[in-house]
């Protein structure tokens, strides 16, 4: 899982020794030949200038390529923040995810940090559009206006967020959420009577997240998930414990998905 949970942001040295890919100087071999190489702590510097510090950063394990490999950067303004009535703080969060092999774009994408439980949420893409800028070159007007745009995003994932927080679900919808999010995250899980797993992702890690708020259930649900704080039935019948999910690719997509799955109460 990422640590969203420093609040201290991390220097370049820092990033050096846990993600190496961030300083590499030129692309992969295998690039064609319109391959327009970005640094991506030539971004990192960029966005602090417009206030936007990393927090966090993670890089795929990988055996070829090593150094070009896909690369995550978390950033966050602390002038940006959101202080609920409930006490609930959240952060918006800016996600950067790039590569030096030519085969992805650097895509921006909106999420939040939510203070009283540590935990980060990836905003789903199909709702909130990802914002890229190709290997095809690269100036700080267009970075200007990639994150004007996602901050423009952030506003729109706000208001869902609000709205989440005034709905309530009946029990029968919090089970059938449960439900749908185990589906999502477990293959094969279709047993609608495994009531142990979803008793186990409906548990509350704080009283903050108690009662039947969408915003509550959503939340509990999606930590127990990643967090891997639940076990569940197999095809065959036997019971395993979840695992957590570490790997940040996943850890982004089933956020986004669950997120996603939540805004459709909304609507």
């Amino acid at each position: 899982m990422l640590d969203y949970s420093n609040q201290n942001f991390k220097s370049l040295e820092e990033l050096k020794e846990t993600t190496p890919s961030i300083f590499t100087t030129h692309g992969a071999g295998n690039t064609s030949d319109k391959y327009s190489h970005i640094p991506t702590d030539k971004v990192i510097n960029d966005m602090a200038t417009l206030g936007w510090n990393v927090v966090d950063a993670k890089e795929v394990r990988a055996r070829k390529n090593v150094g070009f490999q896909k690369h995550l950067v978390v950033f966050r303004n602390n002038d940006v923040v959101i202080n609920g009535k409930d006490g609930d703080t959240i952060f918006p969060q800016i996600l950067l995810t790039n590569s030096h092999d030519g085969k992805n774009s650097f895509t921006f994408q909106a999420g939040l940090f939510r203070m009283i439980c540590e935990n980060g949420l990836v905003i789903s893409t199909k709702q909130f559009e990802a914002f890229k800028i190709r290997h095809m070159g690269y100036d700080f007007e267009t970075l200007q206006g990639v994150i004007k745009d996602v901050i423009s995003s952030l506003d729109l994932t706000i208001e869902s967020m609000n709205k989440m927080k005034q709905i309530e679900l009946s029990e029968e919808q919090t089970l059938d959420f449960a439900k749908q999010l185990l589906e999502n995250r477990v293959d094969g899980f279709s047993n609608t009577f495994d009531k142990v797993a979803i008793n186990q992702v409906l548990e509350p890690q704080r009283p903050e997240d108690t009662g039947n708020g969408l915003w509550e259930v959503f939340n509990r649900v999606q930590e127990n998930i990643v967090e891997g704080n639940f076990q569940y039935l197999t095809r065959t019948g036997k019971r395993r414990y979840a695992r957590p999910i570490k790997n940040f690719r996943q850890d982004m997509k089933v956020n986004a998905d669950m997120y996603e799955a939540a805004l459709t109460y909304v609507a």
